[in-house]
């Protein structure tokens, strides 16, 4: 699963890389700590175009009275996105990238203390969640919302979480949102191995209310 993560890069940066329009409305970064509901940076097509926007960081589907009708929906599932009824349409018609520098996993010792670690791309490049969205509206409320799409770990995370967020590479992100044809089903597995890595951090995450870049500092085994 993925239930936070870390993002730095700039958003004038954001909107480069991803050739992308920038909203007025995003979110300030850095944000070492981003926690569901937050808003968090996405990119989705618009038009012949991109555009960088603020989404709301726990999909609504449309049956949703409030935005706390059911449950938190901050993963979606690569094995059923397709088929769930919440995200199914959202999996063929609005998909998104949301950019991080890494993301947090937990794991636990036999006394169930929980230990956090900090994932990103060897290679130092931005990482890119995999994300569906959806635009939910009720009684004057109104949100653009999202989820990240998430699959079976691959070999660089499998020992911390036996899930992790479908991480793409540039060459995917036209497919993923649709610009390339059909076939952005194939995209939903883990990178290989080496792509990944993985390192210790301070227990200072395991609150929602943390922050800082220390958070993501490595401490000892």
């Amino acid at each position: 699963m993925c239930g936070r993560f870390a993002v730095t890069l700039p958003t004038d940066a954001m909107a480069r890389l991803f050739a992308a329009e920038p909203a007025n409305d995003l979110p300030p970064v850095p944000n070492y700590n981003v926690c569901p509901t937050n808003a968090v940076h996405a990119v989705r097509a618009e038009g012949a175009g991109r555009r960088l926007g603020a989404m709301r960081w726990g999909f609504l589907p449309h049956w949703y009275e409030t935005p706390s009708d059911g449950p938190l929906l901050i993963n979606a599932r690569a094995e059923t996105v397709a088929e769930k009824a919440a995200f199914r349409e959202a999996a063929r018609r609005r998909r998104c990238l949301i950019p991080a520098l890494g993301f947090y996993e937990w794991t636990k010792d036999a006394e169930g203390t929980r230990s956090p670690w900090f994932v990103r791309r060897a290679d130092g490049a931005p990482m890119v969640f995999a994300g569906i969205w959806q635009d939910w509206e009720r009684g004057g409320e109104a949100y653009r919302t999202c989820a990240i799409v998430t699959c079976a770990a691959g070999p660089d995370v499998a020992s911390i979480h036996h899930r992790m967020p479908v991480v793409l590479d540039p060459g995917d992100w036209p497919l993923w949102l649709g610009e390339a044809g059909h076939g952005a089903a194939r995209l939903m597995v883990p990178p290989p191995g080496g792509t990944l890595e993985a390192h210790r951090v301070s227990r200072r995450v395991n609150s929602n209310r943390a922050e800082g870049p220390e958070l993501i500092e490595p401490i000892e085994d």
